[in-house]
């Protein structure tokens, strides 16, 4: 098993982020990343990247706060990829963990993920890691 090292995200890391976004199915500019990136709060944010043995970003999470006035506060994921050609190797795990691990230290005592229903695949990881389906939802948008 190659070695992977996970570690927070540089404003460099940015193409690796949006390549990977873009693999999940959410196009984004480089310098769109560098800004988000750049404008997150980082009390109420992380974002980690996973980088394997040659350097190269092969994942990512995106883990935040949440202050809820119904469910009070909590962890989200708001984002998890690994590079479909490292998928399968523990990678999404050690973010996963990474992520968990943010969220204790913030003294959060639950984290959620939100996973569109035709990831059958994201599904049964989460499930496999101990997480459980809380609720099934439809979600609404609007352009502003």
């Amino acid at each position: 098993m190659a070695t992977i090292e996970i570690r927070e995200a540089m404003e460099s890391d940015a193409a690796a982020i949006a390549r990977l976004a873009e693999e999940l199915g959410y196009p984004s500019t480089v310098e769109q990343i560098r800004e988000r990136l750049v404008s997150l709060n980082a009390d109420r944010h992380a974002v980690f990247v996973a980088t394997d043995g040659a350097g190269e970003v092969v994942g990512w999470i995106q883990v935040s706060e949440v202050r809820n006035l119904i469910a009070g506060m909590r962890a989200d994921i708001n984002g998890l990829i690994v590079s479909s050609a490292k998928r399968s190797a523990g990678t999404g795990l050690q973010l996963l963990r990474r992520g968990e691990k943010w969220a204790r230290q913030k003294g959060l005592a639950t984290i959620g993920v939100q996973s569109n229903i035709v990831r059958e695949r994201a599904h049964a990881f989460y499930l496999r890691h101990g997480y459980a389906v809380s609720k099934t939802q439809k979600a609404f948008r609007k352009e502003l």
